[in-house]
């Protein structure tokens, strides 16, 4: 069995970042962007009132008053200059016309037809927006990053219609054995419904891929083999079930039939041990154990990391965070131990009673990985430790 560290380090090795396309910006929420794109033009592109009020020529005091020539609007400049003593009636967004150095707020001032006198509350500052001081023509957003909705509303700003963004990578899901059966089917004693497949198919859109879900490969060699050679043409391919080396556990065995390159097989974690990675068809295979509970966490440590790095993200581990225990936990074994645990007021994270790998219901309970490193002691109430959120 091979370390965590080293599985995810071999698993990167195997990740090249996806040939980029150009979307328009109406669809790239959640997209990578894949180049550095340059500002079109200043924000704001002329200096503009932040307030409700009237421009005037400064300075300005109190008691003074000013003749009302005019009106400008956002979108409706007015067309001509203001001298001394006169004043321009001004909502916000609009533009500044030359003269004007001050805005005075509308409730700083008292209107009598077309004459407006400073009242003794007079506030204090300009309330002009500079042109140019969100950003200016030329300024760069960097790449890789991905998308937020904010960023695709600064891309707008920026008047860039169309951004360079990674090609999402294309998964292909296969769930395996003959026990298993589609949601909404009628299942004999002895099936279960497949179930980790729509969580990954889940995990995999968040993380900006997207999924397919093929037929569920049952235990015979051509049945497996026939499902397999459905996804070529996909960036990453992933069996659930049958990686490990029992009678019906066809994983290994077919894939290296079907010409796979085996990275890695076991890993000293749990739950998970049963877990390989390699290429097949030229994507990157993933075997996940047929547990969901175990297939999932390999989904956290493994798949999202590569999913990352294929979009031009960088090779990096999921990010953990740190709490301390609400309750001691005794000592580990040889393998590092990601218990389902619940996290608490106060920066606190209790492990639940059950770890076992079967109980999907336990781990939609939890909202943490708490992290037991291999052969780490027990530890008292108060320890700091380090999580994976979920």
């Amino acid at each position: 069995m091979i370390s965590v560290d080293d599985a995810l380090s071999r698993v990167f090795t195997l990740c090249t970042p996806l040939d980029t396309e150009t979307v328009p910006l109406a669809d790239a929420a959640g997209r990578v962007l894949a180049e550095p794109v340059t500002a079109q033009r200043d924000q704001p592109p002329f200096a503009g009132s932040a307030m409700d009020g009237y421009g005037v020529k400064g300075p300005v005091a109190v008691g003074q008053t000013f003749t009302v020539i005019g009106e400008a609007g956002a979108g409706n400049a007015f067309a001509g200059g203001v001298a001394d003593g006169q004043a321009l009636r001004i909502f916000t967004g609009a533009p500044v016309p030359e003269g004007v150095d001050h805005v005075v707020i509308q409730e700083d001032v008292i209107r009598e037809g077309d004459t407006i006198t400073i009242r003794p509350e007079l506030g204090a500052g300009q309330n002009i927006r500079p042109a140019g001081g969100d950003f200016r023509k030329g300024d760069v957003i960097s790449a890789p990053r991905r998308l937020r909705p904010v960023d695709l509303g600064l891309l707008a700003a920026m008047n860039i219609a169309e951004v360079p963004v990674f090609r999402r990578p294309r998964v292909a899901l296969i769930a395996t054995g003959d026990e298993l059966i589609m949601p909404g089917e009628d299942p004999r004693p002895d099936q279960i419904v497949a179930s980790s497949v729509f969580a990954l198919k889940a995990m995999v859109e968040a993380e900006g891929g997207e999924a397919r879900v093929l037929p569920i490969a049952r235990d015979s060699v051509e049945q497996l083999s026939a499902v397999l050679k459905l996804a070529r043409g996909c960036d990453v391919i992933v069996t659930l079930g049958g990686a490990s080396v029992g009678d019906h556990d066809l994983v290994a065995p077919v894939t290296e039939a079907l010409g796979a390159e085996r990275a890695f097989y076991k890993i000293a974690m749990r739950p998970g041990k049963p877990f390989m990675a390699g290429r097949l068809f030229d994507a990157l295979m993933m075997g996940l154990p047929g547990n969901p509970v175990s297939a999932l966490v390999c989904a956290h440590l493994f798949l999202l990391p590569a999913l990352r790095a294929l979009q031009g993200l960088g090779s990096y581990p999921a990010a953990t965070q740190s709490a301390v225990l609400s309750e001691p936990v005794a000592a580990n074994g040889p393998r590092t131990h990601y218990m389902r645990a619940v996290l608490e007021p106060g920066g606190r994270i209790r492990p639940v009673s059950s770890q076992d790998s079967a109980l999907i219901g336990v781990l939609a309970g939890a909202d943490a990985l708490l992290i037991r490193p291999a052969g780490d002691g027990a530890r008292p109430e108060g320890h700091e430790v380090r999580y994976l959120p979920l």
